[in-house]
């Protein structure tokens, strides 16, 4: 036959129907020590519940805490190279400001014109010569490339044949 063991809200509810009744927090401690041996609170904590309780606070479950922020290995972070940012934070449950500040520590993200000229010649393209912010486009010209961008949205190269198809 199993036992019953309780958890920290139910234990918590208990000392809110023992604060209802009047009882003290020793009688309180002494009834969940009966009835629930070494799973039962402590008396401090009987005795840190009742001054909430007598504040007006009878909120039982957990409060959210900081706590240390979590560790995550930076073979991760390479595992798939064409995870956007977003994707990245999901996989790895944090904020996407986290997973931004943890590939710039990495120096996964960096300037990327060197690398990329540097990719470019291995794949022996000929770089066209052209100032870093080319005048032959105006802003206002951007918007024609939206349809192109919708289009393309939901896809992700991985590597230059598959934008070859």
């Amino acid at each position: 036959m199993s036992k019953y063991e309780p958890n920290k809200r139910h234990l918590r509810e208990l000392l809110i129907y023992f604060f209802n009744l009047k009882n003290s927090v020793a009688e309180a401690h002494r009834l969940l020590v009966k009835s629930y041996n070494e799973a039962a609170l402590s008396e401090r904590t009987c005795r840190e519940w009742f001054q909430k309780f007598k504040n007006g606070d009878f909120d039982v479950k957990d409060k959210d805490r900081t706590g240390r922020p979590k560790i995550y290995e930076d073979a991760e972070l390479e595992e798939d190279s064409s995870q956007t940012q977003k994707q990245l934070a999901l996989t790895l449950e944090v904020t996407q400001q986290a997973a931004l500040h943890r590939l710039k520590s990495t120096e996964i993200i960096h300037k990327q014109a060197v690398p990329v000229k540097k990719y470019l010649k291995t794949l022996d393209c000929e770089v066209l010569p052209h100032p870093p912010y080319s005048p032959d486009i105006a802003s206002s010209d951007y918007h024609l490339f939206r349809s192109m961008a919708h289009a393309l949205s939901e896809q992700r190269f991985t590597s230059y044949e598959d934008t070859k198809n």
